[in-house]
């Protein structure tokens, strides 16, 4: 009873901060969140007797990988800016998308459903790379296949991210610096008064 609480608690702590997450205009009010998301889940491992795996999610995600998110927001400086109006039909490509995804989603889900799930014993598979395949890629492929498309998903936001310079900014500050260059240049000729 109190087990199922805990869970039902920290599972709501972890939606909500990941809800706190999407909201936030401002990054790295978003990594904050992200973190009180981290720290959800290690309770959660706790509560699932896996305290190697929480202690991980605690050094590795809350500590070292959100400390380099928080360096690539403030070193990005990103600013408040309009958003174009000229690429709403993408919002029509992303929702076809989302739908293709979903159907992915559930074709997997059937496809898990309807493999035979034979016994094993634990005593004998646990741990061995074999089984760890054979359960990563038959029982738990959904998840599997989540984390790729999140891995997609962040690997197409650095590239969003990268692009965010455009073209235009980096020719006017080309064309700044030749300016002051030649300006410097006039001002060095020697010139003769008659």
């Amino acid at each position: 009873m109190v087990g199922t609480a805990l869970f039902f608690l920290f599972a709501g702590f972890a939606i909500m901060c990941a809800i706190s997450m999407v909201y936030h205009k401002n990054p790295l009010y978003s990594a904050v969140s992200l973190v009180g998301v981290f720290i959800a889940l290690s309770c959660i491992y706790v509560m699932l007797a896996a305290p190697f795996i929480a202690a991980v999610q605690i050094l590795i995600y809350a500590g070292a990988i959100m400390v380099l998110v928080v360096f690539v927001i403030m070193l990005l400086n990103l600013e408040d800016e309009d958003r174009p109006n000229r690429l709403k039909f993408l919002y029509a490509i992303g929702g076809g998308l989302g739908v293709v995804l979903l159907a992915q989603t559930l074709f997997v889900f059937y496809a898990v459903m309807r493999s035979p799930q034979a016994p094993s014993d634990q005593g004998v598979t646990a741990g061995k790379t074999l089984s760890i395949g054979q359960a990563m890629y038959t029982e738990y492929l959904l998840p599997v296949e989540i984390v790729g498309v999140l891995l997609m998903m962040a690997v197409v936001g650095a590239v969003m991210l990268a692009r965010r310079l455009s073209q235009a900014h980096l020719e006017l500050v080309v064309e700044g610096e030749l300016d002051r260059r030649n300006e410097e240049e006039k001002l060095d000729e020697p010139r003769i008064s008659f």
